[in-house]
């Protein structure tokens, strides 16, 4: 999921570029939201992974 919010970031950056506004803010929002997604996932694996041992 970070590796498709990391595309998204690129693509806007290059929309950003070329003078593509819309795309680059639509490819931002997305990617936005990845992220946090990512990022709340990856908490609750910690919290949820802690009690186990390897």
């Amino acid at each position: 999921m970070l590796r498709w919010a990391l595309i998204f970031l690129v693509l806007a950056l290059v929309a950003g570029a070329l003078g593509a506004g819309g795309v680059a803010g639509i490819s931002m929002n997305i990617a936005y939201v990845l992220f946090v997604v990512f990022l709340i996932l990856l908490v609750v694996s910690f919290i949820t992974g802690r009690g186990r041992k390897i």
